[in-house]
Parts: structure tokens; C-alpha cells; sequence
């Protein structure tokens, strides 16, 4: 039985061609347009020598041109390689490298990074440049996409691919201070939507659904981009987060359901209490990628008058693991219950399974479970064991079966709902001729979750302050990824084996 995700983009298409499918301010494109267009993206790729199974690499923003390419790359039978539109050149460059991308198509608005990346890469052999219509200036290399649509046929038999063939590789990180690709599948990314749609948000034709979540990230993918647009929704976007921005467009738009991280959220409520504005249209209200404080959830409940269901899920598992849902009650604190077919337990170090109360690490296994990570066997068998994907994640669950996140096993950092790698911060630093050791650790902040860290040792007779530090960080790597505080001490604590203590930087941050 074949399967490809965007057969329900063409089902919406054919069944309510003339309804809204997505808003950025005054554009509206309807189903029949974005599904054109999609079939347009799929004719250039294969006039270009994309076959089925290659990987085409995105760097787009939250636009309607996102939906028009990330559909037709599927169409084409490809594979849709989503590149974080925050990144520097070096770290586009290992993306595109790592998954073998053929094609990079990518935003005008990141041109100067992504000509950067794409010249020290021999493996991709296209640059296709997305801009709005009105910019119709070549750049200095690639080529501009919009005129190779309007040159292209809207009509495209779309390429047969399998349940187990490889849609999405979503960029996660690694242990190794590396991004590893997630190979999703197109049942995983079809079924975790479904499941979103049908049992989650509950979306149907009449909802606005606002994407403000980055749709490079699982999250708003999901969630937002395929849950929405197999729902026949209209989706608003909004390129970044703004405050009064999303206030505005919520209002205007007469949104129904957001889906969003907490800080968000923290700042929404924020700005609410200072701006009077109209957000009656709210029905539903989604959270995840970090704990959600339940300060956060009784005000908006309070303020607006809707419960902010929180959930939990990873990039390798599409992501959607668990959730709270409307049909049972609401726990705020709680991830939730885990979606149907997907298993969630609490492991001991022993390997075997805890009970109720008990704290271990929650592993998962079901359908939403990535296929592999990309070229990585030693790393794939590192985290699915025995069928069971290691989330590195401390839980627990209670004796209604709802599971609670309490800490975590890796040393992830996570920022705005945005992973961040100590390892790979941390690998920057070292390249500064100042630096002797350098530890990176998350530090709590009240809006953001987390904040990055940074305590370092100089070597000898090399002065750098610390101002200067985070100005080398921040031509190296992407800004949320850069430390809000550096630190310089005489050394860095170390245990009897020389292993720098990372818990004593963190007590002493805690100071």
C-alpha cells in the first residue's frame, strides 16, 4: 500500500479548492493555489534531476512559500530536509553535507549564510532562491525560483512512495555536539498529524490555526502545517514571534487555535495585561518542547478564559508522544496520557520498567518512532534498544497513568523550546586562541526556561574578556544557541578522573 504525505494536501485541494488554506497579512492563497503551486515546486525539482529518494534541503520561514515547497518536495518523491533559518553558514554547511542534499532552496532574506554554506558543499548541486514576487533581482549565484514556477506546469502525477520510505529528516541534537538527522517516515509524520488533528487540537474546516512555531521545527510541522492542512483549516502565519504582533494578528485573523512554547506564552500574558485586545475567538490553546509552569496555565485560563493542554514528544518521535486531551481531564504539570499506539514506560537503570511514582528514564516505542537516525547506525542503536527509543528524559507516572517530566539525563539545554547542545557551543569557545577549558551549562530563566552559560578558564598569558567571548560565539553560531553569560574563572572543578563537574557549575550558577 503506498502512501505519501502529500496526498492530503491534493485531498483538502479537491474537496474545498476555494477556501482560505494560508494568510501572511494581506495574502491569501486558497487550497486550489498552494497545491498548484506545489505540483509547479515538484515539476522544477524533477527538471533539475531530483529523483525519488533525494533529499532537498529548506530554508524558508514561516510563509506560505514553506507549504508550497515543503509539499512539492513530497510530490516529487523526495525527501524534505528542513534547515533552521537561525543558523550561520558552518552549521547550514553540515546540514546540507550531512544529508546529502541535492537541492537547497532558500529564502532571499538568508541568502548571505546559505551562498556561504552551499559554495563549501560539493554534494548539492542546485541553489534555488524564494522571494516575494515584487523582488525580481537576480542574486550573484543560484537561481531565482519564482520565475521557474511560472514557467512550470501546475499539473504533476504525484510520485508513489511507501509508508516506510523517508519524508521528513528533522535535525536533532546529538551526543556528540552534532546534529543527527531523524529519518521520519511517511507514516510518522502522516498518523502523528492525524492523531493532532482528530484527537488533540480537533481541528476541522472552520478553524484559523495560527503558525507562529518555526514550521523547520517537528512542532509547528506537525501540529500546525500537516494537522491543519488535512483538516482543511486555514492557517495565518507570522514569520517571528512578536508579542503585539501575534496579539494582532490573533484579533484580526479570528483565530481559534495557537500552538505555542511557554515563553511565548509567558509573554503573551504579559503584553494581554498592558494592550487591550480581542482574543474571544480562542477555543484551544497547545504547548510543548518545555515544561509548561502551571503559574502559566491557571492565568491564561483566568485571562482568557481557555486550558492550555500540554504535551510531550521529541523530534524522533514526529513528535507527538503524549498529550492532554479535552475527552479526559486536564492535569496541569503533566505531559499527559501517551497517544494511541504509542507506548511510553518509566525505565530503571537495570533495564526493567518502574511503577507508579517511581522516577526513570521514559522511553517510547509505537508508531511515531523514527525509522533511524541518517547515516548513523552506532547512534541509532545508542537510543532504540530492543524496540525502545531512550528519550534521556527522568519521568514518572502517577496512578491514573498520566507521566510527569522531571528532569533530564542529558545535558541538553533547552531554550524557548529551542535544543541546544552544550557540546557544540562549547567546541566554538575552544576555538578561540584565549580559551583553556570551557564547560556550558543551562541556567534557569524565568520566560525562556533555560539560558545558555558559559564558565571559562584562559589560558596563560592570554586576556580576553568576556564581552569578547560572546562576540566570538556570536559570529560563529546562532543566536539563541550564544551564551547570555560568560564567566571566567582561575579553573573549572574536576572529578578524580580529570571530568569537568558540570553539577558544581550549575550549584554555582544557582548562587
Amino acid at each position: 500500500m503506498s502512501l505519501n504525505l502529500a496526498h492530503f494536501l491534493e485531498m483538502s485541494a479537491e474537496t474545498v479548492p476555494d477556501r482560505t488554506a494560508v494568510i501572511l497579512d494581506e495574502y491569501r492563497f486558497t487550497y486550489a493555489e498552494v497545491n498548484a503551486f506545489a505540483k509547479r515546486v515538484a515539476n522544477v525539482l524533477v527538471d533539475k534531476g531530483i529523483e525519488k529518494g533525494d533529499k532537498v534541503a529548506i530554508m524558508i520561514p514561516n510563509t506560505p512559500h514553506f507549504p508550497m515547497v515543503y509539499y512539492g518536495i513530497l510530490n516529487a518523491g523526495a525527501t524534505v530536509v528542513p534547515v533552521n533559518v537561525l543558523l550561520k553558514a558552518h552549521e547550514i554547511q553540515y546540514y546540507l553535507e550531512d544529508s546529502d542534499a541535492k537541492v537547497f532552496v532558500v529564502w532571499r532574506g538568508f541568502y548571505d549564510e546559505a551562498v556561504r554554506a552551499f559554495d563549501e558543499t560539493d554534494t548539492c548541486h542546485h541553489l534555488l532562491v524564494v522571494s516575494t514576487a515584487e523582488d525580481v533581482e537576480s542574486p550573484p549565484e543560484g537561481e531565482m525560483l519564482m520565475p521557474l514556477l511560472l514557467g512550470a506546469s501546475h499539473e504533476f502525477d504525484l510520485i508513489e512512495t511507501m509508508p516506510d520510505d523517508t519524508a521528513v529528516i528533522l535535525y536533532t541534537s546529538g551526543t556528540t555536539g552534532h546534529p543527527k538527522g531523524a529519518e521520519l517516515t511517511h507514516f510518522n509524520m502522516f498518523f502523528n498529524a492525524y492523531y493532532t488533528k482528530e484527537k488533540i487540537i480537533q481541528s476541522g474546516g472552520e478553524d484559523v490555526i495560527l503558525a507562529v512555531l518555526p514550521l523547520f521545527h517537528s512542532f509547528g510541522q506537525t501540529c500546525i502545517l500537516n494537522a491543519g492542512l488535512m483538516a482543511g483549516s486555514t492557517i495565518t502565519m507570522v514569520p517571528q514571534f512578536d508579542t503585539e504582533r501575534v496579539l494582532k494578528v490573533i484579533e484580526r485573523d479570528r483565530v481559534t487555535v495557537i500552538a505555542l512554547v511557554p515563553t511565548m506564552y509567558a509573554f503573551l500574558l504579559n503584553a494581554a495585561d498592558q494592550h487591550s485586545c480581542d482574543l474571544s475567538s480562542l477555543r484551544m490553546a497547545v504547548s510543548g518542547a518545555s515544561s509548561l509552569p502551571v503559574e502559566i496555565i491557571n492565568r491564561f485560563k483566568e485571562r482568557f478564559g481557555v486550558q492550555i493542554l500540554e504535551g510531550y514528544g521529541l523530534s524522533e518521535t514526529s513528535p507527538v508522544a503524549s498529550f492532554n486531551v479535552t475527552d479526559r481531564p486536564c492535569k496541569p504539570g503533566s505531559i499527559g496520557l501517551p497517544i494511541w499506539g504509542c507506548e511510553m514506560r518509566i525505565m530503571r537503570e537495570d533495564g526493567s520498567f518502574a511503577v507508579a511514582e517511581e522516577v526513570g528514564e521514559i522511553v517510547i516505542r509505537g508508531h511515531n518512532v523514527m525509522k533511524a537516525y541518517y547515516k548513523k547506525p552506532v547512534a541509532t542503536a545508542e537510543t532504540i534498544i530492543n524496540g525502545w527509543l531512550h528519550t534521556g528524559d527522568l519521568g514518572k507516572f502517577d496512578a491514573d497513568g498520566y507521566f510527569y517530566i522531571v528532569d533530564r539525563i542529558k545535558d541538553i539545554i533547552i531554550r524557548g523550546g529551542m535544543n541546544i547542545y552544550p557540546r557544540e557551543v562549547e567546541e566554538v569557545l575552544h576555538g578561540h586562541p584565549a580559551v583553556l577549558e570551557v564547560a556550558v551549562v543551562g541556567i534557569p530563566d524565568t520566560l525562556r526556561g533555560e539560558e545558555v552559560k558559559a564558565y571559562i578558564a584562559l589560558r596563560d598569558g592570554h586576556p580576553a574578556s568576556e564581552a569578547e567571548l560572546q562576540e566570538y560565539c556570536v559570529e560563529r553560531l546562532a543566536k539563541y544557541k550564544c551564551p547570555k553569560e560568560v564567566e571566567i574563572l582561575a579553573s573549572l572543578p574536576k572529578g578524580p578522573t580529570g571530568k569537568l563537574l558540570k553539577r558544581e557549575l550549575r550549584g554555582l550558577a544557582a548562587k
